[in-house]
């Protein structure tokens, strides 16, 4: 099995998928996984497979996803002050650990029917967004990137914050683009700011996840 940097490395967003159907072991472990971390959060991550509807039945062709019949809806307390940021945090997570048994995903914001969705909303919650998975057709591709220099206050820096760095950049985020900044502080703090956006809480999560994989959490502390 490849290992995280590897995986964050070649994992690309797919918006095209296969008819192959999820194997069981497979689907056993997402389901363990996703009630860890419910369990862990109070989130209500619901994995959803075979339905054909929620991303057929939207008209646009703009953010459409092609074929795909299972997806994570990501849902939680409405009431929560950071449940995007958290959405954006575990839901990455989960995106990743899907791309080491070999399949593929998309973050979707807006590119399905929320009337087809086949979830239970419980009374004061939200979903925030859904994240599309499967056998992809073509294994993503790289997109443009911001340089470090664009991203980063701080122009000289340890190895670690360099390594966060890097890792933040291969993050996915609402409409690529990467509208968020760091900065290194005394004592290694490091803050973390985006930009403003429907999104904008749920990229910081994503990429709050992916400095601490590059940087290693042991290392720093957030401000």
């Amino acid at each position: 099995m490849p290992n995280i940097n590897e995986i964050v490395k070649t994992r690309h967003s797919v918006r095209r998928y296969k008819d192959d159907l999820i194997p069981d072991n497979i689907v056993f472990f997402l389901k363990e996984k996703l009630a860890k971390i419910n369990s862990d959060t109070n989130l209500n991550f619901q994995l959803i497979l075979n339905d054909k509807e929620t991303f057929s039945a939207y008209k646009l062709h703009y953010g459409k996803i092609y074929n795909c019949a299972n997806y994570i809806a990501l849902i939680g307390n409405k009431q929560s002050k950071n449940l995007d940021e958290l959405v954006g945090y575990y839901g990455e997570k989960i995106v990743l650990e899907i791309q080491k048994l070999g399949l593929n995903t998309c973050w979707v914001g807006a590119g399905y029917s929320r009337k087809k969705l086949n979830i239970k909303l419980n009374r004061g919650e939200r979903l925030v967004c859904v994240i599309a998975l499967g056998y992809g057709t073509y294994p993503g591709k790289e997109r443009p990137s911001k340089t470090y220099e664009e991203v980063s206050v701080t122009s000289k820096a340890p190895d670690w914050y360099s390594r966060g760095i890097e890792y933040a950049l291969l993050a996915p985020t609402s409409m690529n683009r990467q509208n968020f900044k760091f900065e290194l502080h005394e004592n290694n703090v490091v803050s973390l700011k985006v930009g403003i956006g429907p999104f904008a809480k749920v990229d910081f999560g994503i990429v709050k996840y992916h400095f601490e994989l590059g940087a290693g959490i042991q290392n720093f502390k957030w401000k």
